[in-house]
């Protein structure tokens, strides 16, 4: 039987109960060793900072939110845009940190939540030409998003450093919006 689709809110109004849906989130992605800004182990109140920075600039309309909930209203899926300011390159905007709940994997949610951004982009963010995503090399996410229709742009050997002596390329991703 086919899971329950996410249904998906571009800009929802900013609650306790979503604030802590996405600290929750982003703690259990990190742990599961999901490359979205932490090494495990981390907690809550250790992605709330992080958390706190994304939605100070959604208030200074920057950044857009993208969440994703589950059958049960609950939080499992998130995307955020920043917008840029620059001039020359308002055309284009960045997706960054693109988490699906580890509970959910392998129910296509992961897919469905870059659908879902890349409708969100076409059809409310006006004027946009592309998107543009960084991710962890290493890791597989490259095969996920070229299957989710990005292109490999460009790649910074060793530019994430995850543990000690231990270091990932930060991949560069590209999808045109024409």
């Amino acid at each position: 039987m086919p899971s329950p689709p996410l249904v998906f809110d571009l800009d929802p109004g900013m609650t306790r109960e979503l604030r802590d849906g996405i600290c929750r989130l982003w703690a259990d992605v990190s742990n599961a060793g999901g490359a979205v800004g932490f090494v495990p182990p981390v907690t809550a109140d250790d992605v709330r900072p992080e958390l706190v920075t994304h939605l100070a600039a959604m208030a200074e309309g920057r950044v857009r939110l993208l969440v994703g909930r589950d059958e049960h209203g609950e939080v499992a899926a998130t995307a955020f845009f920043t917008l840029n300011t620059h001039r020359l390159m308002r055309h284009w905007c960045w997706l960054h940190t693109v988490m699906v709940h580890p509970a959910h994997q392998g129910k296509g949610y992961g897919r469905a939540l870059m659908a879902a951004a890349e409708d969100a982009a076409r059809r409310a963010l006006d004027g946009l030409r592309g998107i543009r995503l960084t991710c962890r090399g290493g890791e597989g996410l490259e095969r996920f998003y070229t299957a989710c229709g990005y292109t490999e742009a460009g790649r910074v050997p060793g530019a994430i450093r995850v543990a000690e002596d231990e270091y990932r390329d930060d991949v560069t991703m590209w999808l045109p919006l024409h």
